[in-house]
C-alpha cells in the first residue's frame, strides 16, 4: 500500500481539482495537500457513561496531530450501551453494533482513502469492532481507549455496574430492602468511563495493549484522569512515526500477538467475551485461531490478578499496582507471552517492558506473585460434547463446584427465565437453560447478566448451572456456560433439551452433556423443525441470515 495513498490522489493527476476543491472547504491550504491524512474515528455519545468522556480524548488527539504534521479528518461511529439495554430487546443490537462500528470505519477509511487512523472507543464492542476494521484497512492505526468509570462507593464496599444488577436479586430474595437498593443504584456509576471491574471493555482494552495495538498502560487508566487525554495526545505522535515508517496492523496483529492477548485474558480474569472477539478480529486479521487455542493457552497461564466479578479490585485498582505492563513482564519472565512481538510503537514487547519491575509492590494484593495465584490454571475452559459439539465457554472463576449434574429448567428466552428467578421457582441443582439467544436465534446473542446477577443475589451462585446459547456480561461469575454451539436456531442439542432432562457441566473433564441415549437424542434431532424468523426485515434480520456460529467468533463475512 503506498505511503500517504490519499495525499497522492489529491495532489497528482487531473482529478487532483475536484478532490483539493471540496477539502479546501474543510480547512484545508495548500501546504496541507502533502500531510498525511488521518481518519479520527470518534465513538462520542452520550449514550453511555462509557462513551460520555470520548470527546475530550478526541480534541487532544486531533490537536495532537496537526501539530506534528498531520490533516485529521474527523467522522463518528456508533455504540450501544450494554449495560442500559442489558435485559431488554435492545440487548439484541449489542453484538450487532460491533460489525457496524467495524464497517463504518473501513467505509470511511476505505472511502476517503485514508493514508491512517486513530480510532477512539469505550463501550464495550467499540474495541473488538475498531480492531476488526483496522485489520481490514491494513493502515497504519492506533487505538484509544476512552478509559475506566472509577468506582462507586456504598456501606464500605467498591460498587460497580454489576452491584445494582446483584442488588436486583438481594431485594427479590428478601436479604436487602428497597432503601438499600436504590442507595446502590444511586452510587455504582459515579461517572464516565467503562464499567470498572475486570468486564468486557477493560478486559478487551488489556488485550488490545497486550497485542500492542494501544499504548503501554493506556487500558486501565481512568477515564477522567489527566492522564488520559495525556495518553490520547502521545497516541498521535506514535501513530504519525507508524506511518513514515509505514508500521502497518499485518505486522502487529500475528499469531504472536494473539497469544499474547490470551494469555493476558487469562492472567487477569478476563471476561468470556474476549473469546468470540478475539476470534472475530484473527479471523479479519487472517491469523489462524480457533477455540482450542485458548484452552491450550489457558492449561499454561493461572490467574494471578484478584479482580472483580468474583475477585476484590476494579480496573483502577490495577492500574494503581502497575497495570497490563506489570503483568506482561512478570509472564514475560516466566517465557509465557512472546517478548518479540512488535507493537505500534516500533518496539517489541520485551522492549517496552524493559523496565518494568520483575515483581509488583509488596504492598498490594491486586497482583499477586505467579508463585501464588488465585487459580493455578486459566478461568476460561472450553466445553464439548454432545450439547456443544463446536464447543462453549465456561468461567470459572469464583466456582465452588467445577462439577454438577441436575434437571434441566427449560427457557426460551432470557426474559422467561429471570420471571422465574425472581418468583423464586428455582431449586439448588438446578441447570438453567436458556435458548434461542444465539446469534442466529436471538438474534444477536444477548447477555444474561440479568438472570445471572440474580441468581448470585438470591444466593444460588453455588448450587445452580446456567448454560445459554447466548452471551454473559463480563460482569458473570457462577457456574454459568454459554456461547454453546451450535445454537438452537440452527438445530444444535441445546434445542432438543426437554424439562427435567439431566444435564452435566464438568469444568474438570471438559464436557457439557445431555444425559440420554444415542437413540433419544437421534429421535429428536428428526422431529426437530426449526422456529421461524423473530425479525424479516432491518438490520437483525440481515445479521441473522449472514452471522457465523460464535464457535467462529459470530462474523458477518465468513462464507461470502
Amino acid at each position: 500500500m503506498p505511503e500517504n495513498r490519499r495525499s497522492k490522489i489529491i495532489t497528482e493527476g487531473p482529478a487532483r481539482s475536484p478532490n483539493r476543491a471540496m477539502l479546501r472547504a474543510v480547512g484545508f491550504d495548500d501546504d496541507d495537500f502533502v500531510k498525511p491524512i488521518i481518519g479520527v474515528a470518534n465513538g462520542y455519545s452520550t449514550i453511555t457513561p462509557c462513551n460520555a468522556g470520548l470527546d475530550t480524548l478526541f480534541q487532544r488527539a486531533e490537536l495532537s496531530l496537526k501539530e506534528n504534521g498531520a490533516m485529521p479528518q474527523t467522522f463518528g461511529t456508533i455504540t450501544v450501551s450494554d449495560g442500559i439495554s442489558m435485559g431488554t430487546e435492545g440487548m439484541k443490537y449489542s453484538l450487532v453494533s460491533r460489525e457496524v462500528i467495524a464497517d463504518s470505519i473501513e467505509t470511511v477509511c476505505n472511502g476517503q482513502c485514508m493514508d491512517g487512523l486513530l480510532a477512539i472507543g469505550g463501550c464495550d464492542k467499540n474495541m473488538p469492532g475498531a480492531l476488526i476494521a483496522i485489520a481490514r484497512l491494513n493502515i497504519p492505526a492506533i487505538f484509544v481507549y476512552g478509559g475506566t468509570i472509577k468506582p462507586g462507593h456504598y456501606d464500605g464496599r467498591d460498587l460497580t455496574v454489576v452491584s445494582s444488577f446483584e442488588a436486583v436479586g438481594e431485594y427479590s430474595a428478601g436479604k436487602i430492602d428497597e432503601e438499600e437498593l436504590m442507595a446502590v443504584e444511586r452510587r455504582a456509576c459515579p461517572g464516565a468511563g467503562s464499567c470498572g471491574g475486570m468486564y468486557t471493555a477493560n478486559t478487551m482494552s488489556s488485550a488490545i495493549e497486550a497485542m500492542g495495538m494501544s499504548l503501554s498502560s493506556s487500558s486501565t487508566m481512568a477515564a477522567e484522569d489527566d492522564e488520559k487525554a495525556d495518553s490520547a495526545a502521545q497516541s498521535s505522535v506514535v501513530l504519525m512515526e507508524a506511518i513514515k515508517k509505514q508500521l502497518l496492523p499485518s505486522q502487529i496483529m500475528t499469531r504472536k500477538a494473539f497469544e499474547n492477548a490470551i494469555a493476558v485474558v487469562m492472567a487477569v480474569g478476563g471476561s468470556t467475551n474476549s473469546v468470540l472477539h478475539l476470534l472475530a478480529i484473527a479471523h479479519a486479521a487472517g491469523v489462524p485461531l480457533t477455540i482450542e487455542d485458548f484452552e491450550e493457552i489457558r492449561l499454561k497461564v493461572p490467574v494471578f490478578c484478584d479482580m472483580k466479578p468474583s475477585g476484590k479490585y476494579v480496573a483502577t485498582n490495577l492500574h494503581q499496582a502497575g497495570g497490563i505492563p506489570q503483568v506482561m513482564k512478570m509472564l514475560l519472565n516466566e517465557g509465557l507471552i512472546h517478548g518479540d512481538a512488535l507493537t505500534i510503537t516500533g518496539k517489541t514487547i520485551a522492549e517496552q517492558l524493559a523496565d518494568v519491575p520483575d515483581q509488583p509492590a509488596s504492598d498490594q494484593d491486586v497482583i499477586r506473585p505467579i508463585s501464588n495465584p488465585i487459580y493455578k490454571k486459566g478461568h476460561l475452559v472450553i466445553l464439548k460434547g454432545n450439547l456443544a459439539t463446536e464447543g462453549a465457554v465456561a468461567k470459572v472463576t469464583g466456582v465452588k463446584k467445577p462439577m454438577i449434574t441436575g434437571p434441566a429448567r427449560v427457557f426460551e428466552s432470557e426474559e422467561e427465565c429471570l420471571k422465574a428467578i425472581l418468583a423464586k421457582e428455582i431449586s439448588p441443582g438446578d441447570i438453567l437453560v436458556i435458548r434461542y439467544e444465539g446469534p442466529k436465534g436471538g438474534p444477536g446473542m444477548r447477555e444474561m447478566l440479568a438472570p445471572t446477577s440474580a441468581i448470585i443475589g438470591a444466593g444460588l451462585g453455588d448450587s445452580v448451572g446456567l448454560i445459554t446459547d447466548g452471551r454473559f456480561s463480563g460482569g458473570t461469575h457462577g457456574m454459568v456456560v454459554g456461547h454453546v454451539a451450535p445454537e438452537a436456531a440452527v438445530g444444535g442439542t441445546i434445542g432438543l433439551v426437554q424439562e427435567g432432562d439431566s444435564i452435566t457441566i464438568d469444568s474438570i473433564q471438559h464436557l457439557l452433556q445431555l444425559n440420554i441415549s444415542d437413540d433419544e437424542l437421534a429421535a429428536r434431532q428428526a422431529a426437530w423443525q426449526p422456529k421461524p424468523p423473530l425479525y424479516t426485515s432491518g438490520v437483525l434480520a440481515k445479521y441473522a441470515k449472514l452471522v457465523s456460529s460464535s464457535s467462529l467468533g459470530a462474523v458477518t463475512d465468513l462464507n461470502l
